[in-house]
């Protein structure tokens, strides 16, 4: 198939670039600069030029393929209201070029827009909450009215998804924690967030878009949660600074806008997207890649 890839040049995009290549696919990559042209086209894809602030980019790179994979956030949390509605427009642009078709479309949420029961994990048949209470999930939201109007539609949402150079909202900590000279955590840290690494996370995508299941939702989680303060206890190693508990009150001056992220209580399974695709995760654990990153 030939597959059109927003945020192609990204952390998670960039992955499944050369997941889909390695398989036999060929890859249209959405590129906004001559540097990600350039990267897209060493990497074996071919380059779609135009950005998410321009819809008709979008389309026309939906037209020309078999299928879509959209990952492209951005991830400015100061924006982070208008962020998320901004990729509802962009899931809708997607959604216009492929209805009834039925050329796939996946589209990426996170595992935190689950509805759930306090102290259990999400599970992938869980809807989602309201954007009006949680904004990032309007990317569902998109979602589900496009599939409304005939798109072949899935949802792959992630967790906190790591390497030894980058590790989803973690990378934000570690930078909190470089700033202030304490690894902080909220209460007694034992909170949690699941994990996966990138590696697995691209081969989920591919077996999704190759799956075609109209309506799915797919976890990205290989470890169901992994309790924060261990997470910031490994920051403080790697950084040679205490990791400290902090009040809620505290944490709100210490994290600035991660606080409202920092106390969330969030574990996923992924028992069902296991089953359906046979997808079995075997990449490095969170910690065991803070240890090993360069901090």
């Amino acid at each position: 198939m030939r597959i059109f890839v927003t945020g192609a040049t990204g952390f998670v995009g960039s992955a499944i670039v050369r997941e889909l290549i390695g398989a036999g696919h060929q890859v249209l990559g959405l590129a906004r600069s001559d540097a990600g042209a350039k990267s897209l086209i060493a990497a074996g894809a071919e380059v779609r030029r135009g950005d998410l602030e321009d819809p008709e980019s979008l389309r026309r790179g939906a037209d020309m393929s078999d299928a879509v994979i959209h990952t492209a956030f951005n991830h400015d949390f100061s924006k982070y209201v208008a962020n998320c509605e901004a990729d509802r427009q962009v899931i809708e642009a997607l959604g216009s070029a492929l209805a009834g078709s039925g050329r796939p479309l996946i589209v990426t949420s996170g595992t935190g827009m689950a509805n759930t029961v306090p102290g259990q994990p999400a599970m992938e048949e869980n809807g989602v909450a309201s954007s009006t209470a949680v904004p990032r999930a309007a990317s569902e939201e998109a979602a589900a009215s496009v599939a409304a109007r005939g798109v072949n539609v899935s949802v792959v949402r992630l967790s906190q998804v790591h390497n030894t150079v980058k590790q989803g909202l973690v990378t934000y900590a570690i930078a909190v924690a470089r700033e202030k000279g304490v690894s902080a955590y909220v209460g007694d840290g034992y909170n949690r967030w699941p994990a996966v690494h990138v590696l697995d996370t691209a081969r989920l995508y591919r077996l999704a878009l190759e799956k075609r299941e109209r309506g799915a939702r797919y976890h990205a989680v290989a470890e169901e949660g992994v309790p924060v303060r261990d997470i910031a206890e490994a920051i403080g190693r790697g950084l040679k600074m205490p990791a400290i508990s902090m009040t809620p009150e505290e944490a709100t001056g210490h994290f600035g806008w991660l606080a409202a992220f920092a106390a969330w209580d969030v574990p996923a399974s992924s028992a069902q997207t296991r089953k359906k695709l046979g997808w079995n995760p075997t990449g490095p654990g969170l910690i065991a890649d803070l240890e090993q990153m360069r901090h």
